[in-house]
């Protein structure tokens, strides 16, 4: 079988890239801004949405991970506060319609919280990981079994809260404040060797999780070939 090829839409520097690449895909990143650290096999500046629209129906899978800011804990809590906005929009449905339109399998990947339909929800604790980073994924045109996943229980993020400093197992992979980690425990933590960018690691998914599914989505592959 030749070496399939997924696009990965919102790529920013490749956190979901490399777990498709180390199971086995070529993967193009497409993002609005350059991402001169992306560890993908091929990159486009743009519109995901629009790209998707274009040029879906010429990969064999596709991988979606839009911002997720307007579906995070924090901007869902800031919300009940009189007067706060936060101008995130929710891209989740025009991107939805983007992926069936392609006739491609894909997967669209999020915070929990988000309107997703959880095909999948994915914990760093079932891969090993010293970060905890639930993520939600829909999944269309194929399956992927979920990993077991492991208790909580005894494991503690590392870091300052309401003033305590508490020592930990677990990474704090987001914010500069409050006692987070070294870029190097952030790297270490989520698994993403290739790029030392605080902001886009505290952004990415660790690529254990997309090895995972990248891996299920090659038997589909095997099938049709």
């Amino acid at each position: 079988m030749n070496q399939p090829h997924l696009l990965d839409l919102y790529c920013c520097s490749g956190g979901a890239t490399r777990g498709y690449q180390q199971a086995g895909w070529h993967v193009t990143g497409v993002d609005n801004v350059p991402r001169p650290d992306y560890c993908g096999d091929d990159f486009h500046e743009g519109d995901a949405v629009a790209f998707a629209l274009a040029h879906g129906h010429r990969f064999d899978a596709i991988h979606a991970s839009p911002p997720c800011k307007d579906h995070s804990l924090l901007t869902v809590s800031n919300r009940k506060r009189p007067g706060w906005s936060d101008g995130h929009v929710n891209l989740i449905p025009p991107t939805r319609a983007a992926l069936l339109t392609s006739g491609r399998p894909w997967v669209m990947e999020n915070v929990v919280g988000a309107p997703l339909r959880p095909d999948l929800i994915l914990c760093g604790l079932m891969f090993g990981l010293r970060v905890f980073r639930h993520r939600v994924f829909e999944i269309h045109g194929f399956a992927a079994l979920t990993p077991p996943h492991p208790s909580h229980r005894g494991h503690r993020v590392a870091g300052w809260r309401h003033g305590v400093r508490h020592d930990g197992d677990m990474v704090a992979v987001y914010g500069d404040g409050g006692g987070k980690g070294t870029t190097d425990q952030w790297q270490q933590a989520m698994g993403i060797d290739w790029t030392t960018d605080r902001e886009a690691i505290s952004q990415a998914i660790p690529p254990a999780f997309t090895h995972h599914i990248g891996e299920h989505l090659l038997n589909i592959m095997e099938v049709r070939s």
